[in-house]
């Protein structure tokens, strides 16, 4: 698999920790690879246009990758 290096804030990377270390994930890995698979499906869907967000990360409106990823985890806590 390719690799590719990315920059993320420390909140998002104790956020991927935290998925893990949880047992909700069982790796980094699977966490990124299941944002980008939604962030994939959401712009198939017209869900995230572009300039969804301002130059530091903060949404303009409207539901984006980040909420259905909240919404997705929200599920898996209520389902396992």
């Amino acid at each position: 698999m390719p690799m590719v290096t990315v920059s993320i804030s420390p909140l998002q990377a104790a956020d991927i920790r935290a998925a893990v270390d949880n047992g909700t994930y069982a790796s980094s890995s699977e966490v990124v690879r299941e944002a980008l698979r939604m962030w994939e499906a959401a712009r198939k869907l017209g869900g995230c246009p572009e300039g969804a967000f301002d130059q530091s990360g903060v949404s303009r409106g409207g539901k984006c990758v980040a909420d259905m990823f909240a919404d997705h985890e929200a599920e898996n806590r209520h389902t396992v």
